[in-house]
């Protein structure tokens, strides 16, 4: 094998220091890379390889091309968000049918994996739990092909049954994005009046602790990365940084996970998921409600690939090569911390913080074009919460970072 491709939709930086370490490790393999991408203008820091910008309106036919004019003995999907999985599995059944294999899931399993609908019946048939919720159609709803005047009303009184308040989540959108709130009767009425543009499910709220897991592999072979925390589920939908993400010990929640896990990995081999997954979650009450199963990596990657000291991007390059993932859990090795900064991280303390903990990555987060300040991954190892929480509480004082809101989390993470 001389060369694998990787396809990508978002920029490149959110994959540090992961993907580098993986495309080195190609590299003295004798295996070249190449990234294919329709975001960011990466350098060689960033992905030390062939590198190709595509158009965001690439569609997988010309993706497919692209690589397969490149040379490419492999291809690899490392996209996100959801839309960008389903190009690039359409991209991958073109590149199989060329004797390209390709890392990605099945594209029947990726079109059921994007729906939020199909998931939830994928989901409750696991054996998972899920939020109860309906369906609404977009095309009844504005009058579109078969006529059916009582439909507004059914919505209206399965709404009644679930109880307000409702989200109205798009059948097709992920990242939190296009969610609402329905809080009461009224609401829900001028939400179907509009009538929204894309189909939604309108669910229960479900409140408690957001978390995500990595699963990444194929089927027989799956690996379970650590659970991360990402913050707090209610009624109103946050950004997905908005607040510090880690992962660290939690034991009574680990130890109910076990059979979560164990369920979502037989789902996995059952869907024939090859690649990687990312599955959203909300703990409550002592138990996982299942949001979202993602048929692509996740945000909270770099952030579990720290937590664990495993290579989500080496594992998938590892399977396209034709070698074996390596099943099983992924075991955390420590702490793992995420916080996103509202200007950039000045040098000299980020220097400082490097004598404290471990900096896994620090750099601007673009996301859709924009910035929206520095994302910080830290990790430390277990027993070393307090003269961590010392370092950074005395280089706060002198300059400012980390922000005082971040600082006041970390010390109600840390000190349990």
């Amino acid at each position: 094998m001389r060369k694998i491709a990787f396809l990508r939709s978002v920029g490149i930086r959110r994959a540090d220091p992961y993907i580098q370490q993986a495309v080195r490790g190609l590299a003295a393999q004798g295996i070249e890379a190449g990234l294919f991408h329709t975001s960011g203008s990466p350098g060689d820091d960033d992905f030390p390889g062939h590198r190709h910008r595509l158009d965001r309106a690439v569609t997988p036919r010309q993706l497919a091309d692209t690589v397969a004019a490149w040379g490419a003995d492999a291809a690899v999907s490392i996209s996100l968000p959801c839309e960008n999985a389903l190009r690039d599995a359409t991209a991958a059944s073109l590149l199989d049918a060329a004797g390209i294999p390709t890392v990605m899931t099945p594209l029947a399993a990726t079109m059921l994996l994007v729906d939020k609908w199909e998931t939830k019946h994928l989901c409750r048939r696991a054996g998972l739990h899920v939020p109860d919720g309906i369906r609404a159609d977009s095309g009844l709803l504005a009058g579109r092909g078969l006529p059916v005047p009582a439909y507004r009303d059914a919505l209206r009184a399965q709404a009644a049954r679930l109880g307000y308040p409702l989200m109205a989540k798009p059948v097709w959108d992920s990242t939190s994005a296009g969610i609402r709130t329905l809080r009461t009767p009224a609401e829900l009425d001028a939400w179907l009046a509009g009538p929204p543009e894309a189909s939604a499910v309108l669910e229960e709220v479900v409140e408690g602790d957001l978390c995500t897991v990595d699963i990444v592999g194929r089927p027989g072979s799956y690996q379970v990365l650590p659970l991360c925390w990402t913050g707090r589920a209610g009624a109103d939908p946050v950004f997905t940084f908005a607040d510090v993400r880690w992962c660290g010990p939690r034991p009574e929640a680990d130890a109910a996970f076990a059979r979560v896990a164990r369920a979502l990995v037989r789902l996995c081999g059952e869907l024939g998921v090859y690649g990687s997954v990312n599955v959203d979650m909300v703990h409550t009450a002592g138990r996982f409600v299942v949001l979202e199963v993602n048929p692509r990596i996740g945000g909270a990657t770099t952030l579990s690939c720290a937590a664990s000291g495993t290579n989500t991007f080496t594992t998938l390059a590892r399977m396209a090569r034709g070698l074996p993932p390596g099943g099983g859990p992924a075991r955390r090795t420590g702490w793992a911390v995420e916080f996103l900064t509202d200007d950039p991280v000045p040098p000299a303390a980020l220097a400082e913080l490097r004598d404290h903990v471990t900096v896994v990555t620090a750099h601007e987060l673009v996301i859709d074009g924009a910035p929206r300040g520095d994302i910080v991954v830290l990790t430390l190892p277990e027993g070393q919460e307090t003269p961590t929480l010392r370092a950074l509480t005395d280089l706060h004082t002198r300059t400012g970072f980390p922000s005082a809101g971040v600082l006041r989390k970390l010390t109600s993470l840390l000190v349990r």
